[in-house]
């Protein structure tokens, strides 16, 4: 690795990281506790993939045997958030796995993986927030008898143009954002006090429906793909080893848990929101772990009950748990759960929000991006100029935008930070081992070697056609990087005997 400031493989070391947090106009305020970071956590994980991703894994790739794929995604995302709670209790800067590449590999690296993640946020909140306005046209439909003009219910419905609903809410959490992180903190707290009441509530009532013949068989036979799932929407791994992933049997877990490990992104944007922590280096292990562990046993004993309840090859693709309420004639359950799906996926849009912003922030402050970005609030302490600005292109987007099925776009460049982080670890621990480590990821090199292979593996199940598209915003970022970036950084200008 380079010393050298000419170069794009320059690093910033830790110590200057945590003096840049120290600047009064780039600064953000410090009100965050292990609590509110476990409840960003529950807060952007329990959404989309436990209220979704349940009923099409279930009905398509693993049928009962789907919570075995929460737990083989569950501990891909566990060796993952060792790695992460080291780096972000070692340095608790804004920007996640931008940051902690910034301080181990190297400008570039950094580069390449903020550009990932500002990608993955923005895709993750314009598609929940889409998926927002669905569940509450629907229930606005059913239980109020108000319907939106077809015009203003986004391109999915005939006839429609734009998602009033989907563009309000981005907006209205831009305010949020804009005027405190605590606040966000405790709207999040509400929110998630009544998706986790939710959750338990299948549970607990879920258990007297239960039918053991719908557990049988737990792993269905092995079957071959649809036909039709052929060269571009292949796998990676199929095309480069003509090895096939199947659908049920064995392998069929593994293929439900590179689906549904879009359920578990989240854990990953807590790390964004270090620099505004009291006390990272105990909070901030914590609240990544702590989070990761209650959403995977939260989501076993959700998919266990409803699979129990009715059988897989029937299950909604839609609203499964709605839908496994509705089949034993319980509609009163029906109607909470896509209520409390409803109220749930907001903080899932703030938090992906919350997280993009933050990582473009500090982008911006090392000037990578106009600096201009990444000025706080006088008075809030908030980067507001980033935020507005992503807020506003976001909710355009999910205003205008038909978004259908992006989760495998999100989940590749989370895989991607995922790699990226382990492999970070592993070099700060040879060229820096003197640095202070409130948590250490146990076991190294072993756990963040075994955490890459894990994450490449769920990679190469992805579709080569997401693969090209990953590329191709690759590319783009390398070429702006070298366009704006290389020059404008802040260690270039240090090589160049600029002042800051």
């Amino acid at each position: 690795m380079s010393k050298d400031l000419n170069s794009p493989f320059r690093t910033k070391t830790v110590e200057q990281s945590i003096r840049d947090t120290e600047e009064p106009e780039h600064a953000l305020r410090k009100s965050l506790s292990a609590w509110d970071l476990t409840v960003f956590g529950v807060g952007v994980i329990i959404g989309t993939g436990i209220f979704v991703l349940t009923g099409i894994a279930a009905r398509n790739n693993a049928g009962p045997a789907t919570a075995l794929a929460f737990v083989a995604a569950g501990i891909v995302c566990a060796l993952a958030a060792l790695c992460y709670a080291e780096f972000a209790s070692t340095v608790p800067v804004a920007g996640s796995a931008y940051t902690f590449s910034y301080a181990s590999i190297g400008e570039l690296p950094a580069w390449i993986i903020g550009w990932d993640l500002v990608l993955e946020f923005a895709l993750g909140t314009a598609v929940v927030a889409v998926g927002w306005s669905g569940y509450v046209r629907h229930l606005m439909d059913t239980n109020l008898g108000w319907t939106l003009p077809s015009s203003l219910s986004g391109p999915d419905v005939p006839g429609g143009h734009f998602d009033l609903l989907a563009f309000l809410l981005v907006l209205v959490l831009t305010w949020i954002l804009v005027v405190g992180t605590k606040l966000s903190a405790r709207i999040t707290a509400v929110v998630v006090a009544i998706k986790v009441t939710v959750v338990l509530l299948v549970i607990v009532a879920g258990l007297f429906f239960i039918k053991a013949d719908n557990y049988s068989p737990f792993i269905p036979p092995a079957q071959p793909r649809a036909e039709g799932v052929s060269g571009w929407h292949s796998p990676l791994v199929q095309l480069m080893f003509g090895y096939e992933p199947t659908n049920f049997g064995v392998m069929g877990i593994f293929t439900a848990a590179s689906l549904i490990f879009f359920a578990f992104i989240g854990f990953d944007v807590v790390a964004t929101a270090a620099e505004e922590t009291k006390n990272p280096q105990r909070d901030m292990p914590r609240g990544i772990l702590g989070s990761l562990l209650v959403c995977t046993v939260l989501y076993v004993a959700v998919t266990l009950v409803v699979t129990g309840m009715q059988k897989y090859s029937e299950m909604s693709p839609t609203a499964p748990l709605a839908e496994a309420f509705k089949s034993v004639n319980q509609p009163f359950f029906s109607g909470a759960i896509s209520l409390g799906a409803a109220v749930g996926l907001i903080t899932v849009c703030m938090i992906l929000l919350l997280g993009q912003t933050r990582v473009f922030f500090a982008m911006s402050r090392d000037g990578l991006l106009p600096r201009v970005f990444s000025v706080t609030h006088p008075k809030y302490r908030t980067p507001y100029r980033a935020t507005m600005l992503l807020g506003g292109i976001i909710a355009v987007v999910a205003g205008f935008t038909s978004l259908e099925t992006l989760a495998e776009l999100v989940n590749i460049g989370t895989l991607f930070a995922f790699v990226v982080v382990a492999l970070g670890v592993i070099v700060l621990r040879k060229t820096r081992p003197d640095l202070h480590r409130s948590f250490r990821t146990p076991w190294v090199p072993f756990v963040p070697i075994v955490s890459i292979a894990a994450s490449l593996w769920l990679m190469l199940n992805l579709p080569a056609e997401t693969w090209l598209r990953f590329g191709i915003w690759m590319v783009i970022g390398v070429i702006v990087y070298f366009a704006y970036g290389y020059r404008n950084s802040r260690l270039h200008k240090v090589g160049q005997n600029a002042e800051f």
